[in-house]
């Protein structure tokens, strides 16, 4: 929704802006230099990336319209499901959890928080650096230390993405440039017409610098930027699973752990502790 805000604030400030100074709306309408300047820009972008990036970009632009895809009702849920899971744990062994682990689709306790059971990667997630646990695994540093490079490298491949969109945005100024000096060039063949049509033709170049920046630092530009802010923020589903999983290494109640796991969160999006011992204090009993 903001994107679009955004889209529309810029568009109505520069563009009315234009028209309130006595601009000519139409003197903008230059199709062929946006053909130059946008199809060089995604010309461009294929040959400097590979075909997963491109293949994630273009999903990406529907994710930066969405932005970041949990709130605080999911993260309540994640910790209630972190508590259940410590508790089952803490009072069974760590062996009770065999079954939710090895078949996660089927868990009682997964189903009952939707969000989660539907997020594979987050699901895999937890299974992974329990079953660990259960199989003897007994270093918190050592598993930190392997979550970190885990984490690291899913940092990275979605930070690929918001950095190609960057790339492209930084760019397309220098691209405008490009068409305008076409732009001048073709005015150059014209030289012995009148100034009236040499008017025409210079402002007409001149449009391909100004799309470039426009375009460049209007539009694409902040789409990378939230795309960064956005993989930050969902980032932060998988380091709050860390922090509670690293707690119930270390040996802390299922309370504790949780309350680990909350402290790691965006200020925006984390729950009181007051809150989360509301949700957990409200579920079931836990059974293997």
């Amino acid at each position: 929704m903001f994107l679009a805000i955004g889209t529309v604030v810029v568009f109505a400030c520069v563009l009315g802006g234009y028209a309130a100074m006595g601009g000519k709306l139409y003197v903008l309408w230059q199709p062929f230099e946006v053909v130059i300047i946008v199809g060089a820009a995604i010309g461009a972008f294929i040959i400097g990336n590979t075909k997963t990036v491109i293949s994630r970009t273009a999903k990406a632009f529907g994710h930066a319209a969405k932005g970041p895809k949990y709130n605080k009702d999911n993260y309540i849920e994640l910790l209630s499901m972190m508590f259940q899971v410590f508790k089952l744990a803490k009072t069974k062994g760590i062996l009770a959890l065999e079954g939710h682990i090895e078949n996660p689709e089927d868990s009682d306790i997964f189903c009952e928080f939707p969000t989660f059971h539907g997020d594979h990667h987050a699901v895999t997630f937890l299974c992974d650096y329990l079953r660990m646990i259960s199989l003897g695994t007994e270093n918190p540093h050592e598993l930190e230390a392997l979550m970190d490079e885990e984490l690291e490298t899913h940092h990275t491949e979605h930070h690929q993405v918001a950095g190609a969109v960057q790339t492209m945005a930084d760019g397309l100024p220098a691209l405008g440039i490009v068409a305008a000096v076409l732009g001048v060039i073709k005015t150059m063949g014209s030289i012995t017409e009148p100034p009236e049509v040499l008017g025409k033709l210079i402002g007409g170049a001149l449009v391909g610098t100004f799309l470039g920046v426009f375009v460049a630092y209007g539009l694409v530009g902040p789409i990378a930027n939230v795309l960064n802010i956005t993989y930050d923020a969902e980032g932060k589903y998988f380091s709050c699973m860390k922090a509670g999983i690293l707690a119930y290494a270390a040996g802390h109640p299922p309370a504790i752990c949780v309350e680990f796991a909350r402290k790691a969160l965006l200020s925006d999006v984390r729950p009181s502790f007051y809150e989360v011992e509301e949700a957990t204090s409200a579920l079931p009993a836990v059974s293997a």
